[in-house]
Parts: structure tokens; C-alpha cells; sequence
């Protein structure tokens, strides 16, 4: 550092400082200090960017989680990258969908929103009997279902022919015996007289998956029994409709109730949308030229 000092009449009028080092401007970058976890050109991801993918608990599913995140960022650039390349693309263009996608999403989870504040799941026995009765030619099945009682049982469990009896003389015999039986001693049953099933599910591991003409089955039989090595098999067919033939409602309820409860989501997203019209245009707060 060098000091002058320059006087005049006793008096110091002007001190000149040469400060090289003392005032240094710092032209160096700002240094990311952030940790990198992979690169792909000049665009990196960072360890910030996938902290909320690791939940607490098993570390390696974390790290698992993490791996394929990565994997699929990598990709997702280096395509990216590719087309940029490749294609002359708009950018307006882009940006204008960006935008679109964006407004969809704010509108969707606004509806959802109203949506849910609003709708009454609760669908009551009438409206699923009316709506079946109005739209029942929609409902043709495409699978043979059957009600039935149905038995899988050791082959060494006890009183097999008492058990035999009571299964193919239903309904003339107890089903609390029945279902009795089975929770004792049955692998696998299905005990429910009014519950309607596939056909093809009953039968998909026991020796009567060789049928082909599965309707004429159907048709043919009230009761089935048969064996493999290690198990009897019974089936007590109680009713059964074809495929083709329309669905009993009892078969489709969940899936009418499901339908009315979308209608009304219809409904009130119409409803909303109507609502904010109406509201805007008292307001005054659009015009179309």
C-alpha cells in the first residue's frame, strides 16, 4: 500500500491511497455446492431433486427407488436431447400446450374438489333395480356363471360319504351341516348360495378344467363330483346362465352401482361448470366480441 501526501500551507488537501490488494472485486463464479447424482450434457440432477423419492425405513428399497428414478431421468434427457437434434420443433407451439396441460390440471383438481364435497356414493337398491331394468340388453355376459356350492376336501378327511350326501341333496339338507363340514375340514370352498361366479373359476384347478362344452355341462348337471390323488372335488350347481345370455342383477349390482355413482360425477362437474358461467356473467367479468 502507498500513501502520498501533498501539502500546501501547513495543510494536508489531498491524500492518495493505492490499495492493489486492499479492495479486491471477486470475479470468480458463485460455487453450486449442490451434490450431483447424474449429467446428461450440461444438464445435471441433483441430490435436492430426488430427496422426497427416499421414504424412512427399508434402505434398500430407497436405494432401489432412487436407481430407477435415475435410469429414467437419464433416458428422459438423452431423448430429449435426440429430438432437439433431430426435429425443427415450434416452440410457441409447446409452450401453448404447456400451458393447456397446465390449465387442465388446475381445472381437474378444482372439479375433483367440488366433486368430492358434493357427491352422495350412497345408491340405493331402487336406482340400481330401475337402472337394470331400463339398460339390461347392455349386460350380456361373456363368461358362463353359475351359483353353486363348491368343495375341495382331503381325500383322507372323515365321513365323506355323510359329507357326500348332505351336498347333493341340498336344499333338502342342512347348510349349517355343510358349511360346517367345510370349515372343519375342506381346503377350499365357496359356500355362498346366492353369490353368483365364474364357471371357469370353479373349475381352474380341479380335474374338470379338461371340459370343452361348458354350457352342455351346465345344462346336464345339478351335481358333479370327481377326484384326483389327493382330493374329492363337489359341486352343487344350483343355478347357471350362459355366456351371451344377460347377467342376473345380482352379478352386475357392483358394477351399476359403480355406473351411478359416475353419472352422478357427470352431473356435478356439469353442474359446476354452469354454476361458475352463471356466476361470471352476473358479475360482468367476461364478454365475447
Amino acid at each position: 500500500m502507498k500513501i502520498n501526501f501533498y501539502i500546501a500551507g501547513g495543510l494536508a488537501l489531498f491524500l492518495t491511497v493505492s490499495c492493489e490488494h486492499l479492495y479486491q472485486v471477486d470475479t470468480t463464479e458463485e460455487v453450486d455446492d449442490r451434490v450431483k447424482i447424474a449429467r446428461v450434457n450440461d444438464i445435471f440432477l441433483y441430490d435436492e431433486d430426488i430427496s422426497s423419492l427416499t421414504p424412512r425405513g427399508n434402505q434398500g428399497d430407497s436405494s432401489m427407488i432412487v436407481s430407477k428414478y435415475v435410469d429414467s431421468w437419464v433416458k428422459k434427457q438423452l431423448t430429449i436431447a435426440r429430438a432437439s437434434t433431430e426435429l425443427d420443433f415450434d416452440e410457441a407451439k409447446i409452450e401453448r400446450k404447456i400451458l393447456d396441460y397446465r390449465y387442465a390440471l388446475m381445472v381437474h383438481e378444482f372439479e375433483m374438489h367440488y366433486i368430492n364435497q358434493r357427491l352422495d356414493k350412497e345408491t340405493s337398491e331402487e336406482e340400481i333395480e330401475k337402472y337394470y331394468n331400463e339398460k339390461f340388453e347392455n349386460f350380456v355376459l361373456r363368461q358362463n356363471i353359475m351359483r353353486c356350492l363348491f368343495a375341495m376336501v382331503p381325500v383322507e378327511a372323515p365321513q365323506i360319504e355323510n359329507f357326500r350326501k348332505l351336498i347333493r341333496t341340498y336344499p333338502d339338507s342342512n347348510l349349517e351341516e355343510i358349511q360346517s363340514y367345510c370349515y372343519r375340514f375342506a381346503s377350499k370352498s365357496s359356500l355362498e348360495t346366492e353369490l353368483w361366479i365364474n364357471f371357469d373359476e370353479v373349475i381352474s384347478n380341479t380335474p374338470l378344467i379338461t371340459v370343452q362344452e361348458k354350457a352342455d355341462f351346465l345344462k346336464n348337471n345339478s351335481f358333479v363330483e370327481t377326484s384326483d390323488e389327493n382330493y374329492y372335488y363337489f359341486i352343487r350347481i344350483l343355478d347357471y346362465k350362459i355366456s351371451d345370455q344377460i347377467a342376473p342383477l345380482a352379478y352386475i349390482k357392483d358394477d351399476i352401482e359403480s355406473i351411478l355413482i359416475n353419472k352422478k360425477k357427470v352431473e356435478l362437474r356439469k353442474e359446476l361448470e354452469e354454476e361458475v358461467y352463471k356466476v361470471a356473467k352476473e358479475n360482468n367479468e367476461f364478454e365475447i366480441y
